[in-house]
């Protein structure tokens, strides 16, 4: 469905890297639909029903062709972010969106960073949401081969690397099931989004609901070894409990409710979703990660629920700039 990504900021160069090619670096097509441009807007190129409508007018013209293998690195400033595209070109879009806006709404310069996208782990790896595996008994084994989509992942990671990236992140909750494996050998800080997601709720200095209990995060997720897992992990490492649906919630609810999203029923998506939420909050949860990408929007921030949920991305974003800040003081 997505063909590329195009990020048109100044001074920022968006990449699409082509299918991986079993081979220690990766080559571009012969029909090359790398690009680098330096203008002050985003376009992403994907199925015209799921662009919105304020994006289909950000656009710009292409400066230069950008190859793979290109013989110094595309970016030279220490605080250079590279970003790992994951399943959805749309949610690194907007990972785009929120680190350009956000380091640069104080009338700064937007960081430096570098995007490399390849969407097509989506369609070649990937069970359906409706899959069996996704509704499997606890402690089962996830049946993915998932050594192709690590190593594409590490071909991409060592393009950034080349290209001038000083640090590594990952704006997609499935990746992150192999964060370990893909990080393996890094020599850059590669972001974790889970560690950040703890961090921050860790500083918040959260009480809990119940006397003599623990403060409780709730985790949504669509499968639970392969992406609430890592968050539970991270989120006890730092003292808190983690709460997950039970395997009825899972099957009745979560997984409709998916399934409704992408039959593009916005409100009985909502809605299933409200009680997914409401399901874990009455488990005396301070709060709920929304350990899945398509969730992310579905509740509107008028609804009193959002203010019960949590982006990972926002945190993975926030870690982001403070890295890039860091670098920037540093430096200056």
């Amino acid at each position: 469905m997505f063909d590329r990504i195009m990020t048109t900021i100044s001074f920022h160069t968006a990449l699409n890297f082509p299918a991986f090619l079993n081979k220690p670096w990766c080559r571009t097509r012969s029909n090359p639909s790398s690009t680098a441009v330096q203008l002050s807007s985003i376009f992403i190129q994907t199925d015209e029903t799921r662009i919105p409508a304020d994006s289909k007018k950000i656009m710009g013209s292409v400066a230069a062709v950008v190859r793979c293998q290109a013989p110094n690195s595309l970016l030279t400033q220490e605080n250079t972010v590279g970003i790992l595209g994951g399943v959805s070109v749309f949610s690194t879009l907007i990972f785009l969106e929120k680190l350009v806006w956000w380091s640069s709404r104080h009338g700064e310069d937007c960081i430096p960073f570098v995007v490399c996208s390849d969407p097509t782990i989506n369609r070649e790896f990937l069970p359906p949401i409706s899959s069996p595996f996704f509704l499997k008994e606890k402690n089962a084994q996830f049946p993915l081969n998932h050594g192709p989509i690590v190593e594409k992942l590490r071909c991409k990671r060592a393009f950034l690397e080349q290209s001038g990236a000083r640090c590594i992140v990952m704006p997609c909750h499935l990746s992150h099931a192999w964060h370990s494996e893909v990080s393996e050998g890094c020599p850059l800080p590669f972001l974790h989004v889970g560690e950040c997601v703890a961090r921050e709720l860790k500083a918040a200095k959260l009480r809990p609901l119940e006397a003599g209990s623990n403060v409780r995060i709730g985790v949504l997720g669509i499968d639970e070894s392969l992406m609430a897992g890592f968050y539970r992990e991270k989120l006890e490492s730092q003292g808190l409990e983690v709460v997950l649906p039970d395997m009825a919630t899972m099957e009745h609810i979560v997984i409709p409710a998916i399934e409704a999203l992408r039959r593009k029923d916005m409100e009985g998506a909502r809605n299933l979703m409200r009680i997914a939420v409401n399901v874990l909050l009455v488990k005396a949860v301070n709060v709920v990660v929304l350990a899945f990408d398509e969730m992310q929007g579905l509740l509107s921030r008028d609804d009193p629920l959002s203010k019960k949920c949590i982006n990972p991305m926002d945190a993975l974003a926030r870690s982001t700039l403070r890295w890039a800040k860091s670098i920037q003081n540093l430096h200056t």
